[in-house]
């Protein structure tokens, strides 16, 4: 399968029994904030509060039979973890989910709630890597990668489809880049539908190997410092950059302050629970890092999975 706006468009029908078709919202204050019209794609109201159940549905329902009754495995710092045992159980395979030891205990407990073999590991790239092909290597588990696999690039594309159906005059959609799973799906169907359109991502300066990667012109591995936007923390895929290098029209890093000003911002101006990661897009709007003013301009709120206890600015 090579991902173009078929593969993304067949993805929508495939796991439209399994997902929920999320809302645009909207915000006077924060339009009249910014000099333009938002438009707000709210996956944080999806199954297991994030964007990560369209991907991992569209992947497990994808299997052949013979194939996914030896079950799917992957490693996942919580939402795409806890997307796959979602999508694992509706299908009624096994899953075994490799989580690094420091992993948020909302995503967890959301990763147990389905059902799921977890294994810990420490919490580095290789070590995840590592436990992950070791429990392939036991179970004969098909390791169904978070964002480095195009079934689950073309689910995370269904979110654009989406807002570009409901809100097709859009000048500007901006997502939060980690691996680059939704980015590439993203790109692909919003550059599809509405040629036009400018494609921007967002990710913290303190895992900036994107932008990096972006303004390089090659694929730029880095050695990630603490960002409290914990989905983000990976590097970009190989695959997924090739795929960004030709549709992203921009990738602007921010500041941790800005992205814990941009969460609470989006709290107490929407009423809506969105987490680190989700508030990043808006954190470039806080910093001015894009321009805006007088455009239409999608965000996808990528999650809502929060640790109420560690509230940051507690």
């Amino acid at each position: 399968m090579s991902l173009d706006l078929d593969s993304i468009h067949a993805a929508h029908e495939r796991i439209r029994p399994y997902i929920k078709r999320t809302s645009v919202l909207t915000s006077l204050r924060l339009d009249e904030a910014n000099g333009a019209l938002l438009f707000f794609k709210c996956e944080n109201f999806q199954k297991i509060g994030a964007f990560k159940a369209r991907g991992a549905a569209n992947a497990v329902f994808l299997l052949e039979d013979a194939i996914a009754r030896r079950g799917v495995a992957t490693h996942s710092s919580g939402n795409h973890g806890a997307a796959l045992a979602r999508a694992a159980k509706l299908r009624g395979i096994p899953a075994h989910i490799v989580m690094p030891s420091n992993s948020a205990k909302v995503k967890v407990r959301a990763v147990e709630s389905y059902g799921a073999h977890i294994v810990f590991c420490e919490p580095t790239e290789e070590a995840r890597e590592a436990a992950c092909a070791e429990v392939i290597k036991k179970t004969g588990a098909t390791l169904i990668h978070s964002f480095e696999n195009e079934d689950v690039m073309a689910g995370q594309g269904t979110a654009a489809v989406e807002l570009l159906e409901d809100v097709p005059d859009l000048d500007l959609v901006m997502c939060p880049v980690g691996g680059g799973g939704l980015l590439s799906g993203t790109a692909i169907a919003a550059k599809s539908m509405r040629p036009k359109i400018k494609v921007v991502a967002a990710e913290p300066a303190n895992a900036d190997d994107a932008a990096q990667s972006f303004r390089a012109g090659r694929r730029i591995v880095t050695e990630k410092k603490f960002t409290i936007a914990d989905g983000l923390r990976t590097n970009v895929g190989a695959p997924n950059f090739a795929i960004i290098e030709r549709s992203v029209d921009d990738i602007v890093a921010v500041s941790e302050e800005s992205i814990i000003s941009a969460m609470r911002t989006i709290w107490e101006t929407m009423k809506i629970i969105i987490e680190p990661s989700a508030a990043v897009p808006y954190a470039a709007f806080v910093e001015s890092k894009i321009e805006i003013a007088g455009k239409r301009v999608g965000i996808i709120l990528t999650g809502g999975n929060v640790d109420l206890d560690v509230l940051p600015w507690r």
